[in-house]
């Protein structure tokens, strides 16, 4: 499909087989319609991404029970993580675990040769880190809800892959929000055992869970989290938190800041910054002020 293909040429080329065919699959695709369809067509989609398309009952079951369990003492707030090994790799970033950490990551990255966040400026780590460019940390992630006035007796669902550095990896968050759980601490026994291996399932489950909380925030973006964040926003929901991440960590750097502080700055850099007008990857399926289309 070529890179300019809009609605029309969509039409002539398309036409014919989608009339014979009924429904038509498109392989990169990259979403080339999405900034030149008509408003009614875009509002379809939305329709389509967000109401029509469905996970299979048992998974919405296994969810809901997860939902229950979660929210029987109130509202809870989901996190989107990204601490997986493969993405401490791709990003070439700090993981927060020492030094000992961060070798082993240097060293994968220098293996597997990832071409991601490669520039003819060649970023260094801390070029990165200070740009903003790079996950949050459990211990970033812990300070900055802190900061924002999170209860500590707040109930937080964590979704995401197995954390690089197993349980080590979530001890900061865990120690600042105690009631943190994800889908394996909120299954019954045996539960979830017949999906273990089935990680397209796994996550599904944190998905529904992530879209019927409270508040959401996702650590470092990605398909999922951008999903959620327009889905969350389309059915009124609420607003997910974005962590304004590039002056967030440069108020990490600064060692000498009192821990009132650093809350008060977190409070300051976010302000307004959380009340942005919407803007969502697929336009349209929402007015500035949150409203459904009609």
């Amino acid at each position: 499909m070529p890179s300019g293909a809009d609605e029309r040429w969509i039409r002539e080329n398309y036409q014919r087989k989608l009339g014979k065919d009924s429904v038509l699959l498109l392989h990169a695709f990259d979403s080339r319609l999405t900034k030149d369809l008509h408003v009614d067509l875009q509002k379809l989609r939305c329709k389509t991404a967000f109401e029509a398309l469905k996970f299979q009952p048992e998974i919405e079951e296994t969810a809901s029970r997860l939902v229950e369990r979660i929210g029987r003492e109130g509202p809870y707030m989901a996190l989107h993580l990204r601490l997986e090994k493969d993405v401490w790799v791709r990003t070439g970033c700090r993981t927060g675990l020492g030094r000992g950490a961060d070798r082993k990551i240097e060293q994968e990255r220098a293996s597997s040769n990832p071409r991601l966040l490669i520039s003819r400026s060649k970023p260094t780590v801390r070029d990165r880190y200070v740009a903003g460019l790079c996950p949050l940390t459990a211990d970033e992630i812990s300070r900055m809800i802190k900061g924002l006035g999170t209860p500590n007796s707040t109930r937080i669902y964590w979704a995401g892959g197995e954390p690089f550095g197993g349980r080590k990896a979530l001890e900061p968050l865990r120690a600042r929000f105690p009631n943190l759980h994800d889908k394996w601490s909120l299954a019954s026994a045996g539960e979830l055992d017949g999906i273990r291996n089935k990680p397209s399932i796994l996550a599904a489950l944190d998905y529904i869970v992530c879209l019927k909380s409270k508040y959401f925030m996702a650590s470092h973006g990605g398909n999922m989290a951008n999903f959620l964040q327009d889905h969350r926003t389309y059915m009124g929901y609420g607003m997910p938190i974005k962590p304004n991440k590039k002056p967030l960590v440069h108020l990490f750097m600064k060692k000498s800041l009192h821990e009132d502080e650093i809350d008060r700055e977190i409070k300051h850099i976010h302000t307004g910054y959380l009340n942005y007008t919407i803007s969502l990857g697929i336009r349209n399926c929402v007015c500035s002020n949150g409203s459904m289309p009609s």
